[in-house]
């Protein structure tokens, strides 16, 4: 066995150094007039379909590129003479950074952790290149709600999960269940504020592969993170059905050739009238074979400790939750341009308790007769290879996701309802299974000449087995059963999907773009409910197809700025319901697909000699046949349409690049999500706004560096994020209201060559608004239920590269 293995390596490693002699020979079409060299830079990553950071470091003007040239020769041209250089990591990476002077050598620029470059200038903001598109494109070139937030971004603002995103871009809205139970909703398009049996609205991805189907966000923890990408507005044509409203995508950062670097942090933290929170991460990038294939592993573990108390239990601070986790890729360069890169993710989160709080008991306080825990264990493989050259690029990403969950909520208050003399403790555990295999294939021409297009194969296959019981414990019975549901679901998603765009000269260009798609849903459950209930058995299954259209029409100036006409389309297919105590009855059975239709304009404008950059756009969704998720008087939960809506609303987004060493950043989102036509079943909402969402809500940062002595900079930071007031459910009448609050967080930094040392505080005026007026199905109605903001919190993190 040793002997194969070793004849095994010494045929890769002769085959991928035998690869490496074509590679200098793939020569790209450049067309690029004279113009500021990071802009040319830019250029010539989108031409060359490679990740082109560090832009900004080249200042300028360069000269024309055009011609077949290799990528070394057309940077080799556009650097010349300019104060920096650039260091081609891989077939699809290139770092820009300025040029070390001649002796005496000046000191490296103190590195963030976990190797990022500090670029965040406004002047790099416009170098962005955006890859959820799925060709690629600066983005104050891209047409659309998009935003980008950099690995130096995340460094800054302490961003380590979902909840830290949700304060950097306009109209990004999370419930606050706790970690992995929560759903996000993006530009106020809101389904409702539970999660049960719907398609998500919101697409979240690792790298190229989805990660849920109908289940909450995992909250993937954002280490070794190269930059999280946000589409808003439905994505209907390049996505398919679950990106409804947008996309959340986290880019990972791939292995780096040649490369031996690594980073260790570890921190802390204190919450008042809470427990204490710890926090390990450790990233490591090793080279295989020299120019070859590299191997990049990042690992992490957190606490964040609990901060209510359960006074029936006589617990304190019970809702303590970690997570544990890591990611692993190994990148191999199989030949001229092409490479194929081997990953996988595994995530183990373990809640002790839920965090939501009942005000009658005063303070951070409630009153359960159980503990409600919640796991949530998500894995994930993927294989990516992809390819250019002057023909263009082709990319495939298949992935493999199982994503297991399982919740228990105190059941108590729903069943005394029933029969208040014989049940002493209530119990429901809910437990749910998902495989999902999915298969993505994009081929895209080269981005010479005007006409520019992009086909792609999409292929989904997903099987969910999910178990619900609730059980009594009775003055005569120990654990009297109640209700049992096992219940499989199994889809199949087969799709076709490309855009086309047309240069029309002096910067107008027309994008059309659509996806035809064909899906099977196959649903099995049995139901065990003793009499008063109803056991029974259902199989059903149903096909949806249709096709989803986009277009756009834009206009290009020469310094950058773009105005933009779009429209779009979301969809998301129907299914069925099974639960329930008793059969549902005929208009609950099923439910429909729904529909979103997406008008839009938009465009982001330079000021003050690029100083200021704004993008804003102004839209008008209408949402046929809603699909949400509601809970019967038992509360079990079902799905059903509750009618139509619609949603206008402007967004803007800006950086102002206050002197060289102070910048401001801010969002906001100003809107009016409501229903314009309700179900007979759900004659309460008339005239109401969509759950969960605000009409207003918006972000602002300001950051400020300084070089101190001796090799070290402080870096300061101030945030503060509004969510507007909004109401839990459809039901005016009794929907409780949540929101109308500020929170915010303070952080200050000392960086040297190769460490740092951060202290920070959330929450800083310890306000105690409620974010979500929800936390247990069975309870709800019975029992006001707030969930308060974290307590006030310091932090102290201190990171090592090396």
């Amino acid at each position: 066995m040793l002997a194969r293995w070793s004849a095994l390596t010494v045929t890769l490693t002769s085959a991928l150094a035998l690869s490496g002699a074509a590679e200098a020979a793939v020569r790209y079409s450049f067309k690029i007039p004279a113009k500021a060299r990071s802009e040319a830079l830019i250029d010539v990553g989108v031409q060359a379909r490679v990740t082109l950071g560090g832009a900004a470091a080249c200042p300028g003007r360069g000269p024309a590129i055009e011609g077949k040239l290799t990528l070394n020769e057309a940077l080799q041209r556009l650097t010349a003479g300019a104060p920096c250089e650039f260091r081609i990591l891989d077939n699809a990476t290139v770092l820009v950074r300025p040029a070390h002077p001649a002796p005496p050598p000046a000191p490296p620029p103190a590195p963030v952790p976990h190797g990022v470059v500090r670029t965040e200038t406004v002047a790099a903001l416009d170098g962005v290149v955006v890859a959820a598109t799925k060709r690629g494109g600066r983005l104050n070139a891209t047409a659309g709600g998009v935003s980008v937030i950099s690995a130096s971004k995340l460094s800054d603002t302490g961003a380590i999960d979902t909840t830290g995103i949700s304060q950097q871009t306009a109209g990004f809205i999370t419930t606050n269940l706790g970690a992995a139970r929560n759903k996000i909703m993006l530009r106020g398009l809101s389904d409702g504020t539970f999660t049960g049996r719907t398609q998500q609205t919101v697409g979240t991805y690792l790298d190229n592969i989805p990660l849920t189907y109908n289940a909450p966000d995992p909250d993937l923890r954002l280490i070794d993170v190269d930059r999280v990408e946000i589409l808003r507005g439905p994505q209907g044509a390049l996505y398919g059905g679950g990106s409804l409203s947008g996309v959340y995508r986290i880019v990972s950062r791939k292995p780096v050739m040649d490369e031996r670097s690594g980073s260790v942090l570890i921190g802390g933290a204190v919450t008042e009238s809470g427990s204490p929170s710890s926090r390990i991460d450790a990233v490591a990038n090793l080279p295989l074979v020299e120019g070859r294939a590299a191997v990049r592993i990042a690992g992490y573990s957190d606490v964040d400790g609990g901060y209510v108390d359960d006074v029936n239990l006589r617990l304190s601070n019970v809702d303590r939750t970690t997570r544990r986790g890591g990611r692993a890729a190994i990148k191999m360069m199989l030949g001229a341009s092409w490479s194929a890169t081997l990953s996988g993710a595994r995530q183990d989160l373990h809640a002790t308790d839920s965090q939501y709080t009942t005000p009658d008991l005063g303070g951070q306080k409630r009153a359960n007769q159980v503990r409600e825990t919640h796991d949530n264990v998500l894995q994930q493989g993927a294989l990516n290879v992809n390819g250019s050259g002057d023909w263009g690029r082709f990319e495939s990403s298949t992935g493999y996701v199982r994503h297991q969950f399982a919740s228990r909520f105190d059941a108590t208050a729903a069943l005394e309802g029933a029969n208040a003399a014989a049940v002493g403790v209530g119990l429901f555990d809910e437990a749910s299974k998902v495989r999902l295999f999915v298969e993505d294939a994009v081929l895209s021409s080269p981005e010479r000449g005007r006409l520019r297009w992009l086909v792609g194969l999409y292929a989904l296959t997903s099987t969910e087995d999910t178990d619900g019981e609730l059980r009594a414990r009775t003055t005569l019975v120990p654990s009297r059963l109640i209700y049992l549901e096992a219940r499989r679901d199994k889809r199949r998603e087969l799709a076709v999907y490309g855009e086309v765009s047309y240069r029309l000269g002096d910067g107008w260009s027309i994008n059309l773009g659509g996806r035809s798609f064909d899906t099977k849903v196959r649903t099995s459950s049995n139901v065990v409910s003793p009499p008063p209930g109803q056991s029974r058995g259902t199989e059903r299954e149903a096909g949806f197809d249709g096709f989803s259209p986009k277009a756009s029409l834009q206009h290009e100036w020469a310094n950058g700025g773009l105005v933009y006409l779009l429209t779009s389309e979301g969809y998301r297919s129907g299914g069925f319901n099974s639960g329930g105590l008793v059969a549902p009855s005929a208009l609950r059975a099923s439910f429909k697909p729904d529909h979103l239709r997406n008008y839009e304009v938009g465009g982001s404008f330079h000021l003050l000699d690029k100083r200021i950059l704004l993008r804003a756009a102004l839209f008008h969704d209408v949402w046929t046949d809603i699909q949400t998720d509601q809970y019967l008087s038992s509360g079990l939960s079902y799905t059903a349409n509750v009618g139509n809506g619609r949603n206008t609303g402007l967004e803007v987004e800006g950086a102002f690049q206050v002197t060289p060493r102070w910048s401001i950043e801010g969002n906001a989102l100003f809107n009016r999500p409501r229903l314009t036509k309700v179900d007979s079943n759900f004659a309460s909402a008339a005239q109401s706004e969509l759950p969960g969402v605000p009409d207003v809500s918006a972000g602002l940062m300001t950051r400020y560096e300084r070089d101190l002595a001796l090799d070290r900079r402080l870096v300061m930071t101030a945030e503060a994020a509004y969510v507007g007031r909004s109401r839990l459910t459809f039901d005016r009448r009794f929907s409780p209201s949540m929101g109308g609050y500020v929170t915010g967080r303070l952080s200050a930094a000392v960086e040297g060559p190769t460490w740092e040392v951060t202290l920070a505080v959330t929450n800083p005026a310890n306000a105690s608004s409620d974010t979500f007026a929800y936390g247990n199905p069975f309870s709800f109605g019975q029992v006001r239920q707030v969930t308060p903001l974290r307590p006030r919190t310091w932090s102290l993190e201190l990171s090592r590269n090396f």
